[in-house]
């Protein structure tokens, strides 16, 4: 059996055992689309099918395709990593923070990882309103400290660095340096309003808001959760957040992958190889271990959905989905997916596909 009709099989099976409701998975090995296939139900309000023009909320997933569009830059010479914040942003520098630079921004030690206070459900529809209120925010950490993780301020943080650089809001950055050139049609930051029909609704059985909010800043505000029900609303499949409000198809995700591997595809290559190692340079931090972070995207672990080896990156997202890149196998993975599970058939089906392609977990 070919690998495109055994994955077609394997999400079918996890969809008629209720391990998923909806899900697409695309694959690109040495850059050709080896895997291009979903199953499911789009909206069980509606009984709408997943079809290949379904998208998909991805959350944090998002970071990764943010990160590119920061690499894309620096290619072109419009940023450094080690850049102050504040020279391209002035109103950043104050309460501690003129010493973050863009290093720290994308690799979550900048030590702005907590929600400002004064944010809430209006003011994150607000670029410019977010970006005041972290430019004032003091720091909860020295700039390269610690790694906290940057759930949601850090698309802010990373999308003002890219307006700032360049002049262009972040998602017409990314439209025009990174999907026109691929052809992605199905990657938003964002969507416009006459797409809201093609949106998967999200499910997470068992997850209400039940209990008050625990009092303080938090990374991931009590005002937002539950999450799922947050991101299934029309003003947050418009906003522009890129940590978070990314909402995509696994193709587009696998594709803008693919394009990171040394060569490209399609005989685009987004990316010099000598800025992919920049890229994936693993973090340290004083303890001289390192991390299995890079600047900006996750790296991979033994055990880990993106691996088998360090060289693998990527980043996945609250719920499950994932995008991720193996050079040593010139693999490009995109896997999307609207049932929030601990029953999840994602890691099967992640497990299946290397298994079937040989890639061992060392």
């Amino acid at each position: 059996m070919d690998i495109q009709k055994k994955m077609q099989r394997l999400l079918e099976h996890m969809v008629e055992e209720g391990k998923e409701r909806g899900i697409q998975i695309a694959v690109y090995h040495h850059g050709e689309l080896i895997v291009d296939a979903w199953a499911g139900i789009a909206d069980s309000r509606t009984g709408r099918r997943v079809d290949r023009s379904t998208l998909f909320p991805v959350f944090s997933v998002t970071k990764g395709i943010a990160a590119t569009v920061i690499h894309l830059l620096a290619e072109q010479k419009k940023l450094d990593y080690d850049r102050r914040i504040c020279e391209l942003w002035p109103e950043f520098a104050n309460q501690g923070k003129e010493q973050v630079t863009i290093r720290h921004a994308l690799n979550h030690t900048a030590g702005l990882h907590l929600m400002p206070e004064g944010a809430d459900c209006d003011a994150i529809m607000d670029w410019d309103a977010m970006c005041a209120l972290i430019a004032a925010q003091k720091p909860q950490s020295a700039a390269g400290e610690r790694r906290d993780y940057h759930a949601v301020t850090y698309g802010w943080i990373i999308g003002e660095i890219a307006r700032r650089a360049d002049g262009r809001p972040f998602a017409r950055i990314m439209k025009e340096e990174l999907c026109d050139p691929l052809g992605i049609a199905d990657l938003y930051v964002g969507i416009p309003a006459d797409l809201e029909e093609r949106v998967a609704f999200l499910e997470e059985p068992g997850i209400a808001q039940t209990e008050a909010p625990p009092a303080g800043p938090q990374a991931i505000p009590g005002w937002l959760w539950p999450l799922h029900e947050w991101m299934n609303r029309a003003e947050a499949h418009s906003a522009c957040i890129p940590a978070s409000t990314g909402i995509m198809s696994a193709h587009a995700l696998a594709l803008h992958y693919a394009a990171l591997l040394p060569g490209g595809v399609n005989g685009v290559e987004l990316l010099a190889p000598a800025r992919m190692r920049l890229a994936v340079d693993p973090l340290i931090l004083a303890d001289g271990v390192p991390q299995p972070m890079g600047l900006g995207y996750a790296l991979g672990t033994r055990d880990g959905a993106i691996g088998p080896g360090p060289a693998a990156f990527g980043h996945g997202g609250y719920g499950g989905s994932i995008g991720f890149a193996d050079p040593d196998h010139h693999l490009a993975v995109g896997l999307v997916h609207n049932l929030f599970s601990p029953c999840s058939g994602i890691p099967a089906i992640i497990n299946e596909l290397k298994q079937s392609l040989g890639i061992s977990w060392g």
